[in-house]
């Protein structure tokens, strides 16, 4: 027999404790009922339940205070906020607090069932984390870091973090290669689905003829060539995240059978009529205006809906160059180390030409821009002269301003000092000068050599 799952409700308003009430209870759910946070409270303290409706403004309570004592009474408790008041920092604070999730008045009874199964989904899986069986729940991943000091990646970075708390699906829109990838890992890694696998789909990628398949399996036979039964990605996420990328690729058969597995949670493989429960959190990704697609009759608007209850968009790099040259020096750094070069940075006129190049390709152009610039590299330096090798249009905005004789004359300080493994006495010799003249140099271009003897 199906268990039943015990919620309890606190709202202070009696008629939104009835109509959940009503609406929990037709889906077969038991529920108890709290006029008040200290009363639910009491209730927690003494009976167990799998789920907690909190109304976010409590008359001479505060919601927030209540959810940080709920999860004092039970640390486990999956918390759901309600408020007639959402607000996108509201909801911040309340998933820091340890809320699943957040809901606003008024909401439809098929919305409210929707979060409150999603919600129980996550306890279910939770709990299998805290005990898993051999093989599962065991997946460790490279930690992701989203590199950026810009306000609209910051913006980004926040709805990452609130977002990852949930389980709701989401769409990360925005041109390609602004790093919605990294973003969708991220979203993966922060989210209590972390110790499950991360399935990435590259729906541009793939042969239309077998999306079916690599989607959902198949079993032996069922096509030519099918030698043996496959899992597909839904099943080989299960547990985890399931990340479509470029989501916009998909034809309109697959899309209805998308909608269908995203909707039912099931999926059966081709060439067998069996159902496989599968639970998988979607993030999709796209560069295209879905809405236009969707007018085209190119994309199904249900699918739509389905896929962007979450909605993040990713600038292009031209639109964040606060940016640029934080992740200049991030990619030398990793580039150098693998490359086995000794490569310190950008001169001041590279580091220019970089920032107010338009990126078109975005940070994955900046990236292999950098990865040429490295292999390249013949000095520890990376000078405005070495970008004319590495991309034909930085080319074109270093040869539109001169090279300025204080920028070679640092180069050349910096060369030589490196030569004689920071001695002043000998660079000063090598480079025709007094000690004193070339401390005034050093002090001038901000060079900071080992000390010498």
């Amino acid at each position: 027999m199906a268990r039943t799952y015990h919620i309890l409700v606190i709202d202070d308003d009696a008629f939104m404790r009835d109509a959940c009430h009503q609406t929990l209870s037709r889906k077969g759910y038991r529920t108890a009922l709290a006029k008040s946070g200290q009363q639910g409270l009491t209730l927690l303290e003494n009976s167990s339940f799998d789920l907690v409706l909190l109304d976010l403004n409590l008359p001479r309570e505060d919601g927030l205070f209540i959810l940080a004592e709920i999860k004092d009474v039970d640390p486990d408790a999956i918390v759901v906020m309600i408020s007639g008041h959402g607000s996108i920092e509201t909801a911040v604070q309340a998933i820091k607090l340890g809320a699943f999730d957040f809901i606003a008045k008024p909401f439809t009874p098929d919305e409210l069932i929707g979060l409150v199964e999603r919600a129980l989904r996550n306890r279910h899986f939770s709990h299998k984390r805290q005990a898993p069986k051999s093989g599962v729940g065991k997946w460790v991943f490279k930690p992701v870091e989203i590199i950026s000091r810009s306000d609209a990646m910051e913006k980004v970075k926040d709805m990452v973090h609130m977002v990852a708390a949930t389980d709701s699906t989401v769409l990360l829109q925005g041109p390609s290669g602004t790093g919605k990838g990294l973003v969708a890992r991220k979203l993966h890694q922060m989210s209590a689905r972390n110790g499950y696998p991360f399935v990435s789909v590259d729906c541009g990628s793939l042969v239309k003829t077998l999306f079916e398949s690599e989607l959902f399996g198949h079993v032996k036979g069922a096509f030519t060539g099918a030698d043996s039964t496959q899992q597909g990605k839904f099943e080989m996420a299960h547990g985890g995240t399931l990340f479509f990328d470029e989501i916009s690729n998909i034809n309109l058969e697959i899309q209805a059978k998308l909608l269908k597995a995203v909707e039912e949670k099931s999926i059966s493989k081709v060439g067998d009529h069996k159902v496989v429960n599968v639970d998988v959190r979607i993030v999709s990704a796209t560069n295209r205006n879905l809405h236009k697609a969707i007018s085209r009759g190119l994309f199904r608007e249900d699918l739509f809906f389905r896929l962007n209850v979450v909605s993040i968009y990713l600038p292009p790099l031209r639109e964040r160059k606060e940016d640029i040259s934080l992740l200049a020096d991030h990619f030398l750094k990793i580039f150098a180390k693998k490359q086995g070069k000794r490569v310190v940075g950008f001169s001041a006129n590279a580091m220019k030409a970089l920032t107010e190049y338009s990126w078109p390709g975005n940070v994955r152009e900046l990236e292999n821009t950098v990865e040429r610039l490295i292999v390249f590299a013949q000095e520890e330096t990376i000078s405005s002269r070495d970008l004319v090798y590495s991309n034909t249009v930085l080319s074109q905005i270093v040869g539109s301003e001169p090279i300025r004789l204080e920028e070679m004359e640092r180069e050349h300080i910096v060369k030589v000092l490196t030569g004689v493994n920071g001695n002043k006495t000998q660079a000063a010799q090598l480079l025709g000068i007094d000690r004193k003249t070339l401390r005034i140099k050093l002090k001038k271009y901000g060079i900071e050599p080992a000390d010498d003897v």
